[in-house]
């Protein structure tokens, strides 16, 4: 029992897979018939197949899937959705393939799935369209073949070898974006964005090894568009023509453009052929039909578009141009005159009226079906140009074309306004040359032809009679002479209908009131001209400037120029003005025609350097300094600008100048000058300082206008002079003390003894090898051999073996006084030694000691204690002249010493000043 139940427990399992195996297995619809086949001409694959009928008779909704291999890689897989019926028509697809078929092998293949289940069938077999790389070729081959591209697509060419040959090179001629790829034997080769630009033929070359070639050639063009500006009207209701503009698609011959026009309901029949140059046209007879619906048709190897118009015969009026237009003239008036062919049907007309100046104006004709029209306020005498065009004047379409133009002339009147006039006045012997001058103003109008200028000239004080001369249309001027009286003048102009209104001038009284005193002023030039300025005057009704236009010339052309009261500047220009040349400007004033000179300018259009440079005549150097000195600067009206100042340049031979004060200026040639301005043009004097000495300099003086100087190209040299001072200072530094050396060296004893005397040394001294002169076995020096700073007794004895010589204030002479039986001092009395000392009533007694080892002239000439009427008296004894003797207080007397010094002092010293210093008693005591 429980075997048995083990059985049922495996068997059912395996019922069930059984079961479910093969429901699935009968939802399973493979593909039963494949069939593919390929069209060159679009490069696709056309693919058929079928399945089962039971699927068919189910109606089941299938999906398939696609494959397409190319060679041995699968290229492109595609699903397809499709719903079966039951008449059971086979199922189709196609695929563009982007190379050429013809050059590799291509296969599909396609498998199924219904969509109630989740098994697809088995695939198909592979079904190949085999390409020529397999075929046996004999060289080689381009495909695809001619074809008629697109402008801005793509195109993949290749190129099969012949069989078992190697391609060697595959081109494009011109030259296009290339993208080039390799296949086994097959050379594949890609050309993007495709344009005309580059020319509307492409040309392909393919070579292989053995030499072997082959040419392909493309066309790129556009599709054609929709025809533009496509309409249809009739000129006589009895025949309709459509128009349209031609669309360039750059392709010609056969493949051009092809265009039909043909009724809408009816496009295979063609109501007439077109031809086509800038515009396309085509014709044919409406006969009783009045509503029109048609249609054009353009259509190129590229594509196809139509363009389709609906009408009215009876509203597309397009009226033939008027013809034999003829007119009728007055001086201000022109009516003209036109014939139509359209006689049956009613016309509206516009008449184009071209001016002078180029300005056009359109009349309207005022009554339909009129063929002439007036036309009013035109000038007399003028010139104009005159056409017509008419529609219809029911259902207006579109204007005619026009008329031939009309070439008119409107006749003359007599002339309006005034003419411009001026003078201009020379003084002469007993009265005035006015030479009178006249022009045409914008406001004249001659209205005719000027055959000839009448000129009246009449004294305004004693009412005579009046002259008048007559001139040629040729003439715009005359000369004529008039007495110191007012004159009034007049100018008019003659046609041949009748005379101009006058043009009045007055001519006041000649006074002695010279103009010249006038002073001109300088005015400047503008890009637009020369601009001028002048003061404003209440009374003047107006302004008038004149000038010369060739001022160098005679007759200079005077020119003149009229403003308003309220103006008070202007730019004056001209075509005549040229740089460099100076224009005289006389600004009057002018009130009921009589006008005032009231100031004068002078002026350039533009400035240009002096054409000579200043001549330096003279030249004064110092060491440092260089002072030049020119002539006056000749500022005629030759000149070519106003000269404004002067330039000095300056620079050494040798470096760079860099002088103070000045500036630094750089030439052409990279050289560089110190330059300094002057701006005074009266100038005619200038000094460079701060110069070196003995240095050789270059210099230019240049005079500048408004427009610059002349290139530096002459330069005069100067050398500066040595500095005097400087020798001077070099002779007192260098030459004196090398002299005073020369003679202290060649007087070198003398000078020696006079500066710096030999101060003797007691023990070298030969006085102390006399025996005489030994006391007590030691060596005793001899005053009259040296002079000490301090001599000093230790005895009253031994001073009292020297010699004093004692001075006495009541006397200036010394005397001399035996002291202990010796005769050897001087007893002097001075005033001068005395001053020192206290005053008393008894005499004083000083002791000197001689030393006749310092006696010189020097001495003797600065002693103090030397007096004059001594020195004079003595000139006969030389030893008084030549030495003085040492004053020294007598020491010897207790009395005298007490006196002059403190009493604190030894009684036994002695006091010794020395024979250098001046002997003053009581200073240096």
């Amino acid at each position: 029992m429980m075997n048995h139940f083990m059985i049922l427990a495996v068997l059912l399992p395996l019922r069930t897979c059984h079961t479910t195996y093969s429901q699935q297995e009968s939802d399973v619809f493979p593909v039963t018939y494949l069939n593919v086949s390929k069209d060159l001409d679009l490069q696709r694959l056309l693919v058929e197949w079928d399945v089962v009928k039971s699927a068919h008779d189910a109606e089941l909704a299938i999906s398939f899937e696609i494959q397409v291999r190319r060679t041995n890689e699968v290229v492109w897989t595609e699903f397809q959705n499709v719903t079966l019926d039951k008449l059971r028509k086979p199922l189709h697809w196609t695929w563009d393939s982007i190379i050429p078929l013809e050059c590799m092998s291509h296969a599909v293949r396609i498998r199924s799935k219904a969509e109630t289940s989740k098994i697809w069938s088995q695939w198909s077999l592979w079904e190949t369209l085999p390409g020529l790389d397999t075929s046996n070729r004999s060289g080689p081959q381009i495909f695809p073949k001619e074809k008629i591209l697109a402008e801005g697509s793509n195109i993949t060419l290749c190129c099969i070898g012949g069989k078992g040959q190697t391609i060697k090179e595959f081109s494009v001629y011109p030259t296009v974006d290339v993208v080039k790829r390799t296949k086994s034997q097959v050379r594949l080769l890609t050309v993007g964005n495709l344009s005309h630009d580059k020319g509307s033929n492409i040309h392909v070359y393919c070579y292989d090894e053995d030499k072997g070639s082959h040419e392909a050639a493309f066309f790129v063009g556009k599709p054609p568009d929709t025809p533009k500006d496509f309409s249809c009207q009739t000129q006589d209701m009895k025949k309709v023509t459509c128009t349209w503009r031609k669309e360039e698609t750059y392709l010609y011959g056969r493949n051009s453009p092809q265009y039909t026009l043909s009724k809408t309901s009816s496009q295979k029949t063609a109501l007439c052929k077109a031809s086509c140059s800038k515009q396309c046209s085509c014709s044919w007879d409406i006969g009783q039909q009045q509503i029109w619906n048609v249609t054009v048709t353009v259509e190129n190897p590229l594509g196809k578009k139509t363009a389709t118009d609906v009408f009215d015969v009876k509203h597309r009026m397009y009226p033939t141009a008027p013809f034999h237009l003829w007119e009728d003239c007055t001086d201000t008036e022109m009516t003209l005159h036109w014939n139509n062919e359209n006689t049956e049907v009613e016309l509206f007309c516009q008449t184009e009226v071209v001016q002078p100046d180029g300005k056009v104006e359109l009349h309207n004709s005022s009554v339909a079906g009129s063929r002439r029209v007036t036309v009013r306020g035109l000038r007399p005498h003028t010139e104009y140009t005159a056409r017509v065009r008419c529609g219809a004047a029911r259902h207006f379409w579109r204007w005619s074309e026009w008329s031939q133009p009309l070439i008119t002339r409107t006749k003359e009147g007599t002339p309006s306004g005034k003419l411009d006039i001026w003078r201009e006045i020379t003084p002469v012997l007993g009265g005035r040359n006015v030479t009178l001058f006249w022009k045409q103003t914008p406001s004249f109008q001659a209205n005719g032809k000027i055959i000839s200028y009448e000129v009246t000239w009449e004294k305004i004080e004693d009412g005579s009679q009046p002259e008048s001369i007559s001139f040629s249309s040729v003439y715009n001027s005359t000369r004529i002479f008039l007495d110191n009286h007012s004159y009034r003048i007049s100018v008019m102009a003659k046609n041949n209908v009748n005379f101009s209104l006058p043009s009045i001038l007055i001519i006041s009284r000649a006074t002695d009131n010279s103009t010249e005193e006038l002073k001109e002023g300088q005015v400047n030039g503008t890009d637009d001209g020369i601009f001028l300025s002048w003061e404003p005057r209440s009374i003047y009704d107006s302004y008038i400037i004149d000038w010369c236009n060739f001022p160098r010339l005679q007759p200079c052309d005077l020119q003149w120029k009229r403003f308003g009261p309220n103006i008070s500047s202007a730019v004056i220009s001209s075509a005549a003005f040229v740089p460099g040349v100076r224009y005289k400007f006389h600004i009057y004033g002018s009130v009921a025609n009589r006008a005032s000179l009231l100031e004068k300018k002078i002026g350039y259009l533009k400035e240009l350097p002096p054409h000579l440079d200043p001549i330096v005549r003279k030249v004064d150097l110092t060491y440092n300094s260089v002072t030049l000195s020119w002539d006056s600067y000749l500022t005629n009206e030759s000149e070519p600008g106003f000269v404004r100042g002067y330039h000095v340049y300056v620079s050494p031979i040798q470096g760079n100048c860099n002088l103070k004060g000045s500036k630094k200026h750089i030439l052409s040639d990279e050289s560089e000058l110190c330059k300094y301005t002057i701006e005074n043009p009266e100038e005619k004097r200038y000094t460079v300082k701060h110069l070196m000495p003995n240095t050789k300099y270059k210099i230019v003086v240049k005079a500048f206008t408004g427009g610059g100087e002349t290139p530096i190209v002459n330069f005069r040299y100067i050398d500066t002079p040595y500095n005097s001072n400087m020798l001077y200072f070099i002779f007192l530094l260098v030459i004196v003390p090398t002299l005073v050396a020369a003679i202290c060296h060649w007087k070198m004893k003398w000078v020696k003894e006079w500066c710096c005397p030999v101060i003797p040394s007691p023990n070298k001294s030969k006085v102390l090898s006399f025996k005489e002169f030994k006391m007590d076995s030691e060596k005793v020096l001899k005053i009259n051999d040296c002079l000490p700073d301090m001599l000093a007794m230790d005895s009253n004895a031994d001073a009292h073996k020297l010699h004093p010589v004692t001075w006495s204030p009541v006397s200036s002479t010394p005397t001399e006084v035996n002291t202990d039986g010796h005769n050897s001092s001087w007893i002097c009395s001075s005033e001068n030694v005395a001053r020192d000392f206290p005053p008393t009533s008894t005499p004083q007694t000083h002791t000197c000691f001689e030393n006749f080892a310092y006696s010189s002239p020097l001495e003797a000439e600065s002693d103090p204690y030397q007096i004059p009427e001594t020195l004079e008296a003595g000139k006969t004894d030389q030893a008084v002249v030549l030495y003085q003797p040492q004053c020294y207080t007598d020491i010897f007397h207790e009395d005298a010493a007490s006196t002059t010094r403190e009493t604190g002092e030894k009684k036994s010293s002695l006091k010794y000043i020395s024979q250098t210093d001046a002997c003053w008693l009581g200073g240096r005591l």
